[in-house]
């Protein structure tokens, strides 16, 4: 139709079109001449709101702001999908907007989608499990991830399966809505909700009750930036609520409180272990059920106020060290209407402590002559032959569920006392294991560079090249030791509270500019009873050294702690980690390679 129009008219429209563009990023085109744009209305007018004042104040709106305003995803689906039945990859506008499906396309490192689900507090069926791997089987790679999410990812998706893929999550009960992009991530839970001894509260009803809260809220999806909410129960397997940006912390207060004494919620906000920052306590303390709507007017705060210009300082922390805790929390109040309780440290229980075993091996139930049983997975990786027979070891031998962890594994539950020597026999016939182990029960690696851009080294395959290592060199390693390697500053496996933490780098070999994979290296980090974000000791160590720096720091603690009773993370603090450097230095490994 082009040739139909006139040099003029090509411009005339040239310009109307450019028009209609600029009018859609700075809030629509004005009724009448120098009239103000309309007032946005609908579920994504606290977006657009929040936009026009960064426009307003002299901001640009980042990239991913304006692919929002352009277009919003969900509004995009048909398109999207459409597009995706031919085998097109995706422009970088619209894989983001697949996100929003949990799509991620993960080119240059795979040409295919990577998909991410939401389990609340990552409990299920067996079932479900199952229909996972035969998904996995039918539209991707044949093998799921268990992720730092306590979630399922699935890999290797072409284009043209995207959509199917996401259709099968829904015949099983599953969704991926949500679990990418700007938006609210994965709900946890403690992985021993309901069973576990030690707990004070069942956080399985208030993660899906929250779950479901922000599904179904279209005004909650497009934040600034991600944002994660995890709930505590104060039972014996830590869910790490302090690395997110709104923990929830059963705690018992004692009389003589502000409150009537029993089981409350404590408040911790600014969690982002990849920043460097671990969530503060707020002094405030709620009822279970008031959870989602204090939840709710933390996030459309942190929506009105969030950084859309700098994806780097857009995370909800950033508004709290602008503001102060106390601003922030004078909001929230506002929206809410009323003053939310605060008690004194002074008068709550104490958390009990956690056990970095309990989510291996076998382990009593509260529920008498019920057990739950860890297994270890290679950093998270399941075959989906692998996920089939588990699934039925869940169904034959316990109550039907798979409950995944923080730590890249899964426990089942429910398991009598006669079938435990069973469940064992299978598992280990699967190649797998459920014997606690000092470096592989805390081994938690991300995607690394085999499917993730950003990764600097190959994360999973160093990590089991460190554990092979350590087990091969250190056999009288006795306790727990969290060893936790990410490849990127996005920190998705929290290197920072690992015992030893390890991030991806790229380490100059040549005066020509020549890199190689590599890493920098934290110790002393800690988490639940025992929370602090590590500290760096070495920088740009090539990923063949690894193993052996990793050696060499551990083998100067089992020389020199007090005892067995003495972690790692207080030898470190007690040692401190310049000295653990300078020691670890003068292991035999280290010298030889010096």
């Amino acid at each position: 139709m082009a040739e139909d129009f006139n040099a003029e008219q090509k411009r005339y429209l040239e310009g109307f079109a450019s028009g209609v563009a600029a009018a859609r990023l700075t809030g629509g085109l004005a009724i009448g001449q120098g009239g103000p744009p309309p007032e946005p209305t609908g579920p994504d007018a606290i977006h657009i709101k929040a936009q026009d004042a960064t426009v307003k104040a002299g901001g640009k709106l980042c990239e991913q702001e304006k692919w929002k305003r352009a277009e919003n995803p969900f509004e995009g689906h048909n398109r999207l999908k459409v597009e995706a039945a031919t085998g097109k990859a995706p422009k970088p506008e619209d894989n983001f907007r697949w996100r929003y499906h949990g799509l991620f396309w993960v080119a240059p490192n795979q040409t295919s989608f990577m998909a991410r689900l939401r389990i609340p507090n990552g409990i299920l069926h067996h079932w479900q499990f199952s229909g996972v791997a035969d998904l996995a089987d039918a539209h991707g790679g044949g093998f799921v991830h268990v992720t730092t999410r306590a979630n399922l990812q699935v890999r290797h998706i072409a284009p043209e399966h995207a959509q199917p893929f996401l259709d099968g999550l829904v015949d099983i009960g599953l969704t991926a809505r949500g679990s990418g992009a700007d938006n609210i991530r994965n709900v946890t839970g403690s992985p021993t909700a309901g069973i576990d001894h030690q707990e004070l509260l069942d956080t399985r009803p208030l993660a899906k009750s929250w779950n479901n809260w922000i599904i179904n809220d279209q005004s909650l999806y497009g934040l600034p930036r991600k944002f994660n909410v995890a709930f505590d129960g104060g039972g014996i397997v830590a869910v790490l609520e302090e690395t997110n940006d709104i923990g929830f912390q059963a705690i018992e207060v004692l009389e003589g409180a502000s409150v009537t004494p029993g089981v409350w919620m404590r408040l911790v906000l600014g969690g982002i272990s990849g920043h460097r920052d671990l969530a503060r306590d707020t002094g405030i303390v709620l009822k279970p059920e008031d959870c989602n709507k204090v939840s709710d007017a933390i996030i459309r705060v942190f929506i009105e106020n969030g950084d859309r210009t700098n994806r780097n300082k857009s995370r909800m922390k950033y508004v709290l060290d602008a503001w102060g805790f106390d601003k922030y929390l004078a909001a929230v109040e506002e929206k809410l209407g009323y003053k939310l309780d605060r008690v004194d440290p002074a008068h709550v229980v104490p958390r009990k402590a956690t056990d970095r075993f309990a989510h291996v091996g076998v382990h009593a139930q509260v529920q008498p002559g019920l057990n739950w049983i860890g297994v270890i997975l290679p950093v998270g990786k399941i075959m989906s032959d692998q996920v089939r027979e588990l699934a039925r070891i869940a169904q034959e031998c316990g109550d039907g569920q798979i409950r995944m962890t923080v730590w890249q594994n899964f426990l089942f539950s429910g398991v009598p006392d006669v079938k435990v020597a069973e469940v064992e026999a299978r598992v280990a016939a699967l190649g797998l294991t459920t014997k606690a182990a000092g470096i592989r029960s805390g081994l938690v690696a991300c995607t690394g560079s085999n499917g993730c851009k950003f990764a600097a080294a190959d994360t999973k395959g160093d990590a089991m090249i460190i554990a092979g290592h350590v087990e091969a060199t250190l056999p009288e390693l006795d306790v727990p030791v969290n060893v936790h390697i990410t490849g990127c500053h996005h920190s998705c496996a929290q290197h920072y509270i690992g015992d030893i933490g390890l991030i991806g780098a790229k380490v100059v070999v040549s005066e020509e500019g020549d890199t190689v994979p590599g890493y920098d290296v934290v110790v002393g980090g800690g988490f639940a009873e025992n929370p602090k974000i590590g500290t760096g000791i070495w920088t740009a160590i090539k990923a063949e050294d690894a193993p052996s720096r990793v050696e060499a720091l551990l083998r100067t603690y089992l020389a020199r702690r007090t005892g067995p009773e003495e972690s790692f993370q207080t030898f470190t603090a007690r040692t401190g980690p310049e000295a653990l450097r300078d020691l670890a230095e003068e292991q035999p490994a280290l010298k030889a390679a010096a």
